[in-house]
């Protein structure tokens, strides 16, 4: 049981451990962000997989290679942002050498999660989600 424990604990440690900085980008990056971030989760919420598919970048893409795929990854382990009861958008920060858009998130069943969303710009200039980790927060720390 408690080997079972130790990925999960080493992943929780990286995440806090792992220092994030305040990122600067470009006049317009942080709207450009969130908005793909908004748009992912309507499309979730719209049960839209292709409009929340094209929010992902091409990497992420490749890895899931079709809606279907991703959709069921996100319906299994991604339950808070697939059906938030709501979302704060918080700090852009630099994570593991990534803009990454922090955003709090109440899920369905009253849970509060933190999104740590790892973005991608593009050589068009736009920005794709290029993966999200979720951090459990403790009752309160919203």
């Amino acid at each position: 049981m408690a080997l079972r424990i130790i990925p999960y604990v080493m992943f929780l440690l990286a995440v806090v451990v792992t220092p994030a900085r305040a990122l600067e980008l470009p006049d317009g990056a942080a709207g450009a962000i969130r908005q793909v971030i908004e748009a992912q989760i309507t499309a979730f919420q719209a049960d839209d997989g292709a409009a929340a598919f094209a929010q992902a970048s091409p990497t992420i893409r490749g890895i899931f290679g079709d809606v279907d795929t991703f959709m069921t990854m996100v319906k299994q382990g991604y339950r808070p942002v697939y059906r938030p009861r709501s979302f704060t958008f918080r700090d852009l920060v630099e994570w593991r050498g990534q803009p990454t858009q922090e955003v709090v998130v109440v899920g369905p069943d009253g849970q509060v999660v933190l999104a740590l969303y790892s973005m991608q710009q593009q050589d068009d200039g736009r920005w794709l989600i290029n993966g999200c980790a979720l951090v459990q927060l403790p009752d309160g720390a919203a």
